[in-house]
């Protein structure tokens, strides 16, 4: 009973991926009954207590106490207790990854084949989309038939998720570890090249800058350490930033508009679309159309672009609260209800996250959790680089870690579900892909 149960979790915790796909709640309901099966099954039925003289739980265990511990400082309290007790589900999911689940090679290797196989089927429904396009309309319906409400953004298979891009940024290059594993794929450089330069594209095609910023990123710091390889992560480079440049050039959508207006405030680049009028195609029609400003636009103006005003407020926020901050999950609430705070978003409405992982730390929990989390992230860097798993390996590991917690860049809230779970998930596979064995 308890070993089918194990089993069961053991196949779930592998579909994980898959799961992310359908949004938020399927995947916390998962990974939430298979850490607290993983706890039942080291307590009560192997009665392995030494675990917990791991380092790794140690300083795990620390990170949450330090969320509780400034809970007792927030601003709304019961916002923050709440959300930093139940934070203990996503830390545990490493744990439950690494101790429990996936603790030899036939494990991980059944993971990273389903982590492979959806990034290709996110990357060419996502590329479907791309190519399906008007001008009159923007892109249309990917295979599935989700369209975005936002012109020029492609949902791919996430509905009115608009996250193809972050999601096979973030979990590319472990669906790229399975090529180099597989005996199947090892020596077949073009399909290893193929898929790189797919997701690189797919990326730039999403309109997810950091997603593409971040991979490309990654795909760098692989072109200058692995000693395996060199070859296929140039090639897969150069044939991916060739053909953007290409799609660039020709592409509807980058071409069939003039600029109305400019600015760096969200949606600030007004333009006109021109088309052939349904009723008339000898004729030409055209219409108003607010997109994204571009990033040179929200560099040179950053002070008066919406993140400009998300940061700077969040930076306020800690100079007003530098050892605790503000409480876990208080940013929005503060920014809505703290006079001061409010004012300072003098064009923009208030964000529910301050959109930078470390801002976010020290914003709401001050030095205490920032250090706190400082010290979870560098010693799981530690722990991958002392693992004795094969060094191209660990590296390729190191890059995806490098593409999730990138400093400067925006991202998602680490207290929300998706990108929780979707986070902490990937720590968990990059540690057991740091240990993987030469016998593939």
């Amino acid at each position: 009973m308890i070993n089918n149960i194990r089993k069961l979790s053991l196949v779930l915790f592998s579909l994980i991926p898959l799961f992310l796909i359908t949004g938020p709640a399927i995947p916390d309901l998962v990974i939430t009954l298979g850490v607290i099966f993983a706890i039942i099954w080291i307590l009560i039925i192997e009665k392995n207590y030494e675990l917990f003289n791991s380092n790794f739980v140690k300083i795990s265990l620390t990170f949450w106490l330090s969320l509780i511990l400034i809970s007792f400082f927030s601003i709304n309290k019961t916002k923050s207790f709440e959300d930093s007790i139940i934070f203990i589900r996503f830390l545990l999911i490493p744990l439950s990854v690494y101790f429990i689940f996936f603790t030899n090679n036939k494990d991980v290797k059944r993971v990273l084949l389903v982590i492979c196989v959806l990034v290709l089927l996110v990357s060419l429904d996502t590329l479907y989309q791309f190519f399906n396009y008007s001008s009159k309309d923007g892109f249309g319906n990917d295979i599935l038939g989700f369209k975005s409400d936002w012109y020029g953004r492609l949902t791919g298979p996430f509905g009115d998720e608009l996250i193809p891009g972050a999601y096979i940024s973030k979990f590319g290059l472990l669906g790229y570890a399975y090529l180099v594993v597989s005996k199947k794929y090892q020596s077949r450089s073009i399909i290893q090249i193929i898929y790189l330069t797919l997701i690189l594209i797919v990326c730039f095609a999403s309109g997810e800058r950091m997603a593409l910023a971040t991979y490309l990123l990654g795909l760098f710091v692989l072109l200058f350490f692995i000693k395996n390889g060199k070859f296929i992560i140039f090639f897969s480079l150069f044939i991916g930033l060739s053909s953007i440049f290409l799609i660039y050039k020709f592409h509807p959508f980058y071409n069939d508009f003039v600029v109305v207006e400019s600015n760096e405030t969200h949606q600030g680049l007004k333009i006109e679309k021109i088309y052939k009028c349904n009723k008339n195609s000898n004729k030409m029609c055209s219409k108003i159309i607010d997109i994204q400003p571009s990033f040179k636009k929200v560099i040179t103006n950053f002070s008066t672009s919406n993140y400009g005003e998300i940061y700077l407020l969040a930076i306020e926020m800690f100079k007003d609260n530098p050892l605790t901050g503000i409480g876990i999950n208080n940013y929005e609430y503060a920014c809505n209800n703290v006079n001061g705070y409010r004012k300072l978003m003098k064009i923009h409405n208030c964000a529910n996250h301050p959109h930078n992982i470390y801002l976010q730390w020290l914003t709401e929990g001050g030095i205490i959790v920032f250090i706190s989390f400082i010290i979870y992230l560098g010693f799981i860097l530690y722990f991958i680089r002392k693992n004795d798993g094969q060094r191209d390996l660990k590296l390729i590991s190191f890059a995806v870690l490098v593409i999730i917690f990138w400093p400067i860049m925006s991202t998602g809230s680490l207290i929300k579900n998706w990108n929780g779970v979707s986070t902490f998930y990937i720590i968990g596979i990059c540690l057991c892909l740091s240990r993987f064995k030469k016998n593939y």
